[in-house]
């Protein structure tokens, strides 16, 4: 028997609950959403038993403390995947990355990131939120969702009797962010509006990741990428990954929670199995760009 229940004790400066996200609704102005970090969802998932698809909690920077809620001698599988961070439960160390029980009324908490930018926090069951279009992911944008999480929410849990078989921490590695970003990046569909300099620029120039990002998109600091051509487009469709330049000339990679339509040129694309790095560039991290093989 488990918990069904988990009481937010802290929440951290951003945390929100995060599935694989709403496919197929970008007709309706509805962006994907969806744990920003995939791989490391995943791997929280298995390691408690949970199927892929079940919720877990996203945090951001500083972590955050849950109580587990239910009949005395209960308890709940967790796992702490994703940015590096000191785990401890009531205040003594517990493993990262390692599942194990957190016992009704223990306090566990995920502490600020050492390394990366956001921890995921994988509860035997997943969090049981409303589904709105098919996922439970909290969408920034679009306010679809559960509202991020605050001090004295309580989270239901699923049932636990549905998980699936685990991973281990040697089967399901998960790979750390690089010091340095390296994404590639497919070249279109509006390279025309830029000069010849600016895409020397975006392949040779270092960007760094700046403090203004956030799940809509990464901005960056750095080269300016000079248009060829003045005024803005229509709006038209954004895909995940796209590497928008606005009038400043300082791009933005747009992530999970971004607009589904645009009016600034897109001078690229990010494929989406880079993306996952992305999330993890803490401020400040270098950005480099490079051609897409093929």
């Amino acid at each position: 028997m488990t918990t069904a229940e988990i009481h937010v004790v802290r929440a951290g400066a951003l945390t929100t609950v995060q599935d694989l996200g709403r496919h197929g609704h970008a007709h309706l102005g509805v962006p994907r959403s969806g744990a920003l970090d995939e791989p490391a969802h995943r791997l929280a998932n298995r390691l408690v038993g949970n199927p892929e698809t079940a919720a877990t909690l996203e945090t951001t920077l500083n972590g955050c403390a849950l109580r587990a809620c239910g009949t005395p001698g209960a308890a709940v599988e967790v796992v702490v995947t994703g940015a590096a961070c000191p785990v401890t439960v009531d205040g003594r160390p517990a493993p990262w990355g390692v599942p194990f029980r957190l016992p009704a009324g223990a306090v566990l908490e995920a502490g600020p990131a050492t390394y990366g930018l956001r921890s995921y926090v994988g509860l035997g069951g997943g969090v049981d939120a409303t589904p709105e279009l098919g996922s439970r992911a909290t969408d920034l944008l679009s306010g679809l969702g559960p509202d991020p999480l605050r001090e004295g929410d309580r989270l239901r849990l699923g049932d636990p009797g549905e998980r699936g078989p685990r991973a281990t921490s040697d089967t399901a590695p998960w790979a750390a962010p690089p010091r340095e970003l390296l994404l590639p990046v497919v070249y279109g569909p509006r390279t025309d509006w830029f000069t010849s300099e600016a895409l020397r620029t975006l392949v040779t120039g270092v960007f760094r990741v700046s403090s203004a990002s956030n799940r809509i998109g990464l901005r960056l600091d750095g080269p300016v990428l000079e248009r060829a051509r003045e005024g803005e487009l229509p709006s038209e469709g954004m895909a995940l990954g796209a590497l928008q330049v606005p009038p400043e000339g300082r791009p933005v990679v747009f992530l999970a929670d971004h607009p589904v339509t645009g009016g600034y040129p897109v001078i690229g694309v990010v494929p989406q199995d880079a993306l996952a790095a992305a999330a993890q560039a803490v401020p400040g991290t270098p950005v480099r760009f490079t051609p897409a093989a093929g």
